[in-house]
C-alpha cells in the first residue's frame, strides 16, 4: 500500500508519496502565485491548486509504479482562506488568504464582542476566515449573497477530491467560528457574524475517513482500487502529526521566515488574552497551542540584505563558540507582533549601538533577539499550563549550529534537529491518511523522528541570557504600548 500527502501551502503544493511503513517513496512540488491587488491584500486562484495537484501526481505516477498502490490521501492546507462556493459548486472569487490584512476593521469589531474568545479559545486576527466574510457583506454584496459555501482550502481540496465539503476540526479552528472545546461549529458565532450553519463543511477528525476518491480521478489516476481521502489537517496541526507531537508537552520551534512555538496538549486549556493560538489537533481529544512570531530569520535576511551579505556570512563572522549578551539589543518586529503583544503597529530596531558596535556585534543582537521573541511565545504557552522538556526545530534558521545553540541556551531547554525535517506537513497528511484507510491506531503511525543533533543549553550562560531577556521583555512591552507615529 502506499499514502499520498499533499501540503497545499501559500507558495505552492508538495505531494509526498509514502509506503505502509511511513518511509518515503517519492515527493513532487509544483509553484503557483499569490497576487496582491491592492496593499494588505494577498489572493489565489483555486484553479491553481487543482493544477498543480495534477501535475504532481502526474510526476509521481511516471517516477514511482508504487503510486498504483494508492489507498489514501491526506490534506494538509494554508490556513483561515475564504474559498467561497456558489450553490453549483463554482467557485465565485478567488480566496482571500491568510496573511490579507483588508478585513482588520471587522475583525476589531468580532474580537470587542465578548463570546467569541470565550468561544472560539483564539483573539479574531484579520487573518481569520470570520472578518473576512464581514468585510464582503461590505464591499462585494453581489458576491455575498451567492456564497452558499465557505471551505478553508484544504476544504476545498477535499471537496475536488471527495464530491463532498468536508473538512476538519484543526483547520477549522482558526475561523473564529468554531466551538474549540465541543470541536464543532458555533451556531451562537456564525449567527454574530451573519452566516449559518449550511454554509459550512462538514466536519470530521483529522485522521477518520472524509470520503473516496472520486471515480473519475480514480480512473484517470490508473487507479482500480477504493482510496480514502481523510480529513486532513491545517498546516499547522498536520505539522505536528509529521515530527510526532501527539503527546502533553511534545513541542517544536519553528526558525523559518516567521517563528513558531507548537506544543501538543491533552486539554483544551485557551488563553487568548496571552496571543496565544489554541486550535484542535488532526487526532481526536487533543489540541495544540501555539505562540507566533510574524518575523524570525526575515530580520537575519533584513540585515544581510541592507549589509549586501549572506546571512551565511554574518554567522559565520560570529565564531564557533556563543558570548553572553552584549550591549546592542535588537526588537525582531519587521512587520508588527502576534504573541503575546498583538501588536501590528510594533517595529523592530537597535538600541545600545555606539561608536565601537561592530557588524557581528549587530548580528548577534539579532539572533539573540529572534530567541528572546521565541522565549516571549514560550512563557505564554507555559501559562496555559504547557510545560515542554524539549523542542525539535524546523524551517532555515535551524540549519545554524550557533543560532540553535543561542536559542537553546535561551529558552532553557534541549533543541533537537529531526531528520528530515523538511517534509513537515505532508508527511502529516500521508500520516493520516494512513490511520484513515487502515485504522491504524494513531500512536503506532504518528511517531518521533530521529535527531540528528541535540543542542543542549549552555548552564553557564544560562543566567546572563536570563538577565538579558528580562531587559528585552521590558523594552518590548514599552514599545508595544507606544503607539507607531506616522
Amino acid at each position: 500500500m502506499s499514502f499520498l500527502g499533499l501540503d497545499l501551502g501559500t507558495s505552492g503544493l508538495k505531494a509526498l508519496l509514502t509506503d505502509a511503513g511511513g518511509r518515503i517513496i517519492g515527493q513532487a512540488a509544483h509553484a503557483y502565485p499569490v497576487t496582491h491587488p491592492q496593499d494588505g491584500w494577498a489572493e489565489q486562484d483555486p484553479a491553481a491548486w487543482i493544477a498543480a495537484l495534477h501535475r504532481a501526481v502526474a510526476d509521481l505516477r511516471a517516477a514511482h509504479p508504487a503510486f498504483s498502490d494508492l489507498r489514501g490521501i491526506g490534506v494538509s492546507g494554508q490556513m483561515h482562506g475564504a474559498t467561497l462556493l456558489d450553490s453549483a459548486g463554482a467557485v465565485l472569487r478567488p480566496c482571500i488568504l491568510w496573511n490579507d490584512t483588508r478585513s482588520h476593521v471587522q475583525a476589531a469589531t468580532l474580537d470587542a464582542d465578548p463570546p467569541f474568545r470565550r468561544i472560539s479559545g483564539n483573539i479574531v486576527f484579520p487573518g481569520f476566515t470570520a472578518p473576512k466574510l464581514l468585510w464582503l457583506r461590505a464591499q462585494e454584496p453581489e458576491v455575498f449573497a451567492r456564497v452558499a459555501r465557505v471551505l478553508l482550502p484544504a476544504a476545498y481540496l477535499n471537496f475536488y477530491l471527495t464530491g463532498d465539503p468536508v473538512g476538519d476540526m484543526s483547520d477549522a479552528s482558526g475561523t473564529a467560528w468554531f466551538d474549540l472545546a465541543a470541536r464543532q461549529w458555533s451556531d451562537d458565532l456564525l449567527t454574530r457574524s451573519g452566516m449559518r450553519a449550511e454554509q459550512m463543511p462538514r466536519l470530521v477528525e483529522g485522521c477518520a475517513p472524509a470520503g473516496q476518491l472520486r471515480r473519475a480521478l480514480a480512473r484517470d489516476w490508473g487507479l482500480r482500487q477504493p482510496v480514502t481521502v481523510a480529513g486532513g489537517a491545517g498546516d499547522n496541526a498536520a505539522a505536528a502529526c509529521g515530527l510526532g507531537l501527539m503527546d502533553e508537552g511534545a513541542g517544536s520551534v519553528s526558525l523559518g521566515s516567521s517563528g513558531v512555538v507548537m506544543v501538543a496538549r491533552d486539554g483544551c486549556t485557551p488563553s487568548p488574552g496571552t496571543g496565544v493560538h489554541s486550535f484542535c489537533h488532526a487526532l481526536p481529544g487533543r489540541w495544540v497551542q501555539m505562540g507566533v512570531m510574524l518575523a524570525a530569520t526575515d530580520n537575519l535576511n533584513w540585515l544581510a540584505r541592507l549589509l549586501s551579505l549572506s546571512p551565511q556570512v554574518l554567522i559565520a563572522e560570529l565564531g564557533a563558540d556563543i558570548r553572553p549578551p552584549g550591549p546592542v539589543r535588537y526588537l525582531p518586529y519587521l512587520a508588527g507582533e502576534r504573541t503575546p503583544h498583538n501588536a501590528p503597529h510594533l517595529r523592530a530596531g537597535f538600541t545600545g549601538i555606539g561608536a565601537r558596535t561592530t557588524r557581528p556585534d549587530m548580528t548577534r543582537a539579532v539572533l539573540e533577539g529572534v530567541c528572546f521573541g521565541l522565549r516571549d511565545n514560550l512563557e505564554a504557552l507555559r501559562t496555559c499550563g504547557a510545560a515542554p522538556r524539549a523542542l525539535y526545530a524546523t524551517g532555515g534558521g535551524a540549519r545554524s549550529e550557533h543560532w540553535l545553540a543561542v536559542l537553546a541556551t535561551v529558552l532553557n531547554l534541549p533543541v533537537l534537529l529531526p531528520e528530515d525535517a523538511g517534509h513537515g506537513a505532508a508527511l502529516g497528511a500521508a500520516r493520516l491518511a494512513e490511520i484513515a484507510a487502515t485504522g491504524a491506531r494513531p500512536a503506532s503511525v504518528i511517531t518521533a523522528p530521529t535527531a540528528s543533533r541535540d543542542v543542549q543549553p549552555n548552564t553557564a550562560l544560562v543566567p546572563e541570557f536570563d538577565r538579558a531577556y528580562r531587559a528585552f521583555r521590558a523594552a518590548a512591552r514599552a514599545a508595544a504600548e507606544t503607539p507607531l507615529r506616522p
